[in-house]
């Protein structure tokens, strides 16, 4: 992220090429520093809103042996507003304390972050970001957190799909933020899942539906990019649309659950209450039915809308029980009856954790590929909502719709139009 003019193709095309560059005959596997002698592993953060900096500090409570040495972030602002929130967190002292040399801005602040001494990364810039900065990531032989989704478009995926065979051959970790994977409550009932208690699985059912998110409004002095992207949740080419950067969680579980991502989807959905400038262009309500390759259908649900009910869950049928599912919540009913009693765990700690100690035992995790699907399957929701049309996981995952500029600069950048069903066409 710097300077004015990256091309989006060449920004794409580096990153892709030293992804593949990454996978060579007898590899080394990278275990970064620590194994040299030293303990402390050196966190990089990309990505410096609330959510990266938020991560920064579940890294910290993770590990007591964890540092956050670099910042970057395409906004001076949003770098020196993290800097200062880990510095101000007290507990952690020099661990959270990150020096203005290895603060970074601009377009290409990923590539200096990368460049810092860092071990470790983590990704949360807009999604749109997301896979370039993870292919760059692995080429560099760092470890990886990322935040979800991993890319808003079918080209994104299957960049991503290519870095993580390349993070796979390089021994590289790298972890997901679709927490649930790592939440105690989620990982009892999934288990008792595998186990039987549901029998044959048959259907399922999913939610996120809720009110409104923070908007952040224009100012005078803002370009058409740097709004855009400082209100990044409104406009489909940064966030994939609320379908894909929020509810794939709840699809990230019904994977989980099914064993596999969907054949085929048919959903609807549109834009009735936020149709001001400030919601972009995306919808506020969708609708999808899944099919799976065992049959399975799967209703899937979100809406972010004020005024309406509240549900957030994911409801799994088998042939012998129902098991529903919230954070901190899961209970099976039927012929094995079982509610989760325990004390459950902070998840957004736990991933790093996890994380963490994959690197410290020289035991490769990589979460890339089922995150990777799991984004896919909301991104071929929001396909065949925007466009009318039942869409195939063949269909999505070698779609060419491309989403955001072919050039990254601060200047004009027209905003697309809201897809009409039956209009917009499958690209």
């Amino acid at each position: 992220m710097g300077s004015a003019e990256v091309s989006r193709r060449e920004f794409v095309k580096s990153a892709a090429a030293a992804a593949a560059a990454a996978v060579v005959p007898g590899a080394a596997i990278a275990r970064g520093a620590w194994a040299g002698g030293t303990e402390s592993i050196r966190i990089g953060v990309i990505g410096c809103g609330g959510r990266g900096t938020g991560a920064a500090i579940n890294a910290l409570e993770a590990d007591p042996a964890t540092r956050i040495v670099a910042l970057g972030d395409l906004f001076a602002d949003r770098v020196e507003s993290s800097r200062k929130h880990l510095a101000e967190a007290g507990e952690f002292g020099d661990r959270a304390r990150v020096s203005p040399e290895r603060c970074f801005t601009g377009f290409d602040a990923y590539q200096r972050v990368l460049e810092a001494g860092v071990d470790a990364v983590i990704l949360a810039t807009p999604p749109h970001f997301r896979p370039a900065h993870f292919a760059a990531a692995v080429a560099a032989r760092k470890h990886v957190f990322m935040e979800k989704p991993v890319a808003v478009d079918a080209p994104g995926v299957r960049m991503v799909l290519e870095a993580a065979n390349a993070a796979g051959a390089a021994g590289l970790c790298v972890v997901a933020g679709t927490q649930r994977r790592h939440e105690a409550s989620y990982l009892a009932a999934m288990q008792r899942i595998r186990e039987g208690a549901l029998g044959r699985i048959v259907s399922a059912r999913c939610y996120w539906n809720q009110g409104g998110l923070w908007v952040h409004r224009r100012k005078p002095e803002y370009s058409d990019m740097e709004w855009q992207v400082r209100n990044w949740l409104y406009f489909c080419w940064l966030s994939g649309d609320h379908i894909v950067e929020q509810h794939v969680h709840n699809l990230d579980v019904v994977n989980w659950a099914i064993g596999s991502h969907p054949e085929r989807c048919l959903g609807m959905g549109g834009r009735q209450v936020r149709t001001g400038e400030e919601y972009g262009n995306i919808f506020d309500h969708f609708t999808v039915e899944y099919v799976y390759p065992g049959g399975e259908h799967v209703m899937s649900m979100c809406r972010q809308i004020e005024g309406t009910s509240p549900r957030c869950e994911e409801v799994i049928h088998g042939a012998q029980g129902t098991a529903v599912l919230r954070p901190g919540s899961a209970r099976i009913t039927g012929a094995a009856e079982w509610r989760f009693a325990e004390k459950n765990n902070n998840p957004y700690v736990q991933e790093h954790a996890d994380l963490l100690a994959a690197i410290r035992s020289g035991r490769p995790v990589n979460e890339a590929r089922q995150v990777a699907e799991s984004t896919l399957t909301a991104i071929m929701g929001r396909m065949s909502a925007y466009t009318g049309q039942e869409v195939t996981w063949e269909q999505a995952l070698q779609s060419e719709w491309r989403l955001g500029p072919e050039t990254y600069e601060f200047g004009d950048l027209p905003v697309d139009e809201a897809p009409v069903p039956g209009r917009t066409r499958l690209l």
